[in-house]
């Protein structure tokens, strides 16, 4: 899998890139947690590890871009984990309820009880930032 890693010099922040694959989802949870115990963050791991997962999956499956990957950003932004999944597409993601018995369609609503916040941004060039944060406490602020 073709990825680019990158850490700032301050180590504050790690950027990688993935392709429009389902298989990109846990190696970036992978790398995600990786990074949690190298700053010593690991009890927020499996909350930042599932945001992750639900923002990621969603742009690997609704916000493909031909020639284009998705980035992923892990922050540290004072005591908080922020967690950031760039894509090209200009379709920004809806929050709802899906419908009895429908099987998709919790991972905004679920994002949403887990984050201490979370929001979607415009970016430099084309596409949205979708971004989640977690209390390092792993509680909401």
């Amino acid at each position: 899998m073709k990825e680019a890693h990158t850490v700032t010099a301050d180590d504050e922040t790690v950027v990688l890139r993935w392709r429009y694959v389902a298989r990109s989802v846990p190696v970036a949870r992978r790398e995600l947690r990786r990074t949690l115990e190298r700053w010593e963050w690991g009890t927020v791991a499996d909350v930042a590890a599932l945001l992750l997962s639900e923002i990621l999956t969603n742009a690997v499956r609704h916000a493909r871009v031909p020639g284009r990957e998705i980035e992923t950003r892990f922050s540290r932004v004072g005591r908080l984990l922020r967690i950031e999944v760039h894509d090209a597409s200009e379709t920004r993601p809806l929050m709802g309820l899906p419908a009895d018995g429908v099987e998709g369609g919790w991972g905004l609503p679920l994002v949403d009880s887990l984050a201490a916040g979370w929001g979607i941004s415009d970016r430099q060039g084309p596409g949205k930032v979708v971004w989640a944060e977690v209390a390092v406490g792993g509680e909401p602020s």
